[in-house]
């Protein structure tokens, strides 16, 4: 969107990854494609985070399983035609041969025409699977005033973690220009003004449009490229000293609370994607999804209010510490700590505890579900127990993570 007497700018989301730690949960679908939080899809982060920022034309690049992601992003995520604003999910399209996406970058490289269209002044490239608030408009700014070709966003970590990120280290004369981008080094550089942390890269982007479009088909040519954008495209801009960092902490999201502020989470794993939706439950929230003035934008479904039915000592349909979403029917039955997806039932006697159940999970009577992920549409026969004994979970065919979460793929029969 160019805003009034400002630059124009298009957005791509880079939205074909396939997920493969957080199976079963991406069996059926792509990793931006897989419900969060109750009532969203990861992607819903980061198209949040860019029409908040008043970015509204957007691309959307897919690949993988992405038919639950297309008819999210057609169905959710719909402009003003009129102001020629827009959010696009583009499949790969083999425009340059014979072949599928083989990288971030190569995505964008077959997905040229997209930029050619547009004409961008500048192009802001943002993954689609983590949680978070950001303001690109600020990082733009930034952008713009420090002459970059390209800016990386960059998330303050403890250099103990450096060996899960790619790292970024800065000059020695004070200013964000970054002198080398590391994957995952074992032998980190402390920041300047904080020796215990380093700077990871978010896998966020902005970029001068003809500058990504040079870079991109330059990496095309390269047999031994990766064609990703954080290990190939910005190693090659750090080279040529036109790489400049973002630091996420000077972001200043309306709205923001001291306990969320600088909130960022890659959801990669199960053990962190289940981590993150607890981050949300809490009476103060690690993340807070009730920020009106910054918010989560996603489907209004037509499901009624969540309804809790019973009322006797032995069969109240009560939840505390939870997040129960519309549709849900608590019927004489106990969860505490839990995230319910929409039109969800959990029938008299049953106690959920410390759980994930997204849409359409039916729970039987006198059931005993704990630290456990239940996709859509399964129904958990009566008296059955998950997440209570590991061992017998795996025995069931459940994946079950080191930490001891169960996890339970879309649509899986459970038997009786």
């Amino acid at each position: 969107m160019a805003r009034r007497g400002g630059p124009s700018v298009l957005a791509i989301v880079l939205a074909g990854g396939e997920g493969k730690r957080l199976m079963p949960l991406t069996a059926d679908r792509a990793k931006p494609a897989v419900p969060f939080g109750g009532i969203y899809r990861l992607i819903d982060f980061a198209l949040s985070n860019l029409a908040n920022s008043g970015f509204l034309k957007m691309v959307v690049l897919t690949q993988y399983k992405s038919h639950s992601l297309d008819r999210h992003v057609t169905k959710t995520w719909r402009m003003s035609t009129m102001l020629g604003n827009y959010v696009a999910p583009v499949p790969a399209q083999q425009r340059r041969g014979k072949q599928w996406f083989a990288g971030s970058a190569d995505a964008i490289y077959q997905s040229l025409n997209l930029i050619h269209d547009e004409r961008p002044d500048y192009v802001v490239v943002v993954g689609a699977d983590h949680v978070y608030r950001m303001d690109f408009a600020q990082m733009l700014d930034q952008h713009i005033d420090s002459g970059a070709r390209a800016s990386v966003a960059a998330i303050r970590q403890p250099i103990a973690l450096a060996d899960q990120f790619g790292v970024i280290e800065l000059g020695p004369d004070g200013d964000r220009k970054i002198a080398a981008f590391r994957e995952k080094p074992s032998d980190p550089v402390g920041l300047a003004d904080a020796p215990h942390e380093v700077l990871a890269s978010m896998g966020n982007y902005v970029f001068d449009t003809d500058a990504l479009v040079e870079a991109v088909i330059a990496d095309a040519d390269k047999d031994d490229s990766k064609h990703d954008m954080g290990g190939d495209i910005i190693p090659a801009f750090v080279d040529s000293g036109d790489a400049y960092a973002y630091d996420f902490r000077d972001n200043d999201i309306p709205g923001v609370t001291e306990r969320d502020f600088g909130y960022w989470r890659d959801v990669g794993t199960i053990d962190s994607f289940y981590d993150a939706h607890m981050d949300l439950v809490s009476i103060h929230p690690i993340f807070n999804l009730y920020n009106y003035d910054w918010p989560i934008l996603t489907d209004a479904n037509s499901y009624p209010p969540a309804k809790f039915v019973h009322g006797a000592s032995a069969r109240q349909g009560m939840a505390t510490g939870s997040m129960i979403s519309s549709g849900t029917i608590v019927s004489g039955s106990v969860i505490v700590g839990s995230i319910l997806g929409p039109n969800v039932r959990v029938h008299s006697f049953a106690q959920v505890d410390d759980s994930v159940l997204m849409d359409n999970v039916d729970i039987g009577r006198h059931c005993r579900i704990r630290r456990a992920i239940i996709d859509k549409d399964v129904h958990v026969p009566a008296g059955a127990s998950i997440g209570l004994d590991p061992e017998e979970d795996r025995a069931r065919g459940f994946t079950v993570t080191d930490s001891g979460l169960t996890v339970i793929g879309k649509g899986t029969v459970i038997e009786a």
